[in-house]
């Protein structure tokens, strides 16, 4: 990341320029947009899978906030207008059809825009982290979802299952279904790893921003984000059997269950947080080798 001398403070742009535009501009923005907002803080606040943008959203802002405007960074009205005009008419197409997703991604458009107009594209790319962090904060679509979630669930399964076997628990596997003796195991999608997915993409992507210099090496960490996130939740999947079929039926349901799960996902950062590092040091050193 820059450094904070290579940067312009908002509030010398805000000292020198007049504040009625940005005023204006401001109660626009929030008469046009305030429905997808709302819609979106309170799914944050009530959907347990979308609740990392809790924390997402507000540090994409400071971390905006921290790395200021570029010197010399030049106004762009044209394009800024040009996609304004879209995101707004995106905004009136997803309230037609009531398309929640839409309506949300035309407010980052819109916002996009408005950087576009007066600070220009070159702004924009300075803010690429937190863009990427705000985009991870909008939670998919209902469809999407289903088509992303069910596959994860069967992979989850069989994985989780070709563990207990291999623990000599007697298995049998319909799709989604774990019948082991005296019990039946659903793989629910609360239960695909979605949620724990989506959530360490976005912790990969504000470590390969905030620790990592170089592209490919960033999307290496993204990237790790998935195997890791697949095989820990399958890796719950055969804890939860193993206790379940050894220890006693009620360790696959309720508090015990659900604190399986978080200590998993702990251990998920963990293993993201040990391969970030392990990345940092093996660029250090081809940076060392190769410099610029």
């Amino acid at each position: 990341m820059s450094s904070a001398a290579a940067t312009l403070p908002f509030r010398e742009v805000l000292r020198r320029d007049d504040v009625a535009p940005w005023a204006l501009t401001a109660l626009l923005f929030v008469t046009l947009f305030w429905q997808p907002f709302a819609s979106l803080v309170r799914e944050w606040w009530v959907d347990p899978s979308a609740s990392h943008a809790l924390v997402l959203a507000p540090l994409a802002i400071l971390l905006a906030w921290r790395r200021g405007l570029v010197p010399g960074a030049r106004a762009q009205p044209v394009l800024g207008s040009i996609v304004l005009t879209m995101a707004v008419g995106l905004r009136f197409l997803g309230g037609l059809a009531a398309e929640v997703f839409t309506m949300r991604m035309s407010l980052l458009l819109a916002a996009a825009a408005l950087v576009m107009f007066t600070l220009g594209v070159r702004q924009l790319r300075h803010w690429w982290l937190s863009g990427a962090l705000l985009m991870l904060s909008i939670p998919l679509p209902a469809v999407l979802l289903g088509s992303v979630s069910l596959p994860l669930q069967f992979q989850a399964s069989r994985f989780g299952a070709a563990l207990l076997e291999a623990r000599y628990v007697p298995v049998r596997l319909s799709g989604n279904v774990i019948d082991i003796p005296g019990q039946r195991l659903f793989v629910t999608e609360a239960c695909s790893g979605l949620r724990s997915l989506t959530a360490l993409l976005s912790l990969a992507v504000l470590l390969a921003g905030t620790t990592l210099k170089t592209p490919w090496v960033r999307a290496v960490l993204v990237a790790a984000a998935i195997p890791i996130a697949v095989f820990l939740n399958g890796l719950r999947i055969f804890l939860t059997g193993f206790l379940v079929y050894y220890v006693s039926p009620d360790l696959g349901r309720g508090f015990l269950h659900y604190s399986e799960g978080w200590l998993l996902f702990l251990a998920a950062l963990s293993i993201l947080a040990s391969v970030a590092w392990a990345l940092r040091r093996g660029e250090g050193r081809l940076l060392r080798q190769w410099p610029k």
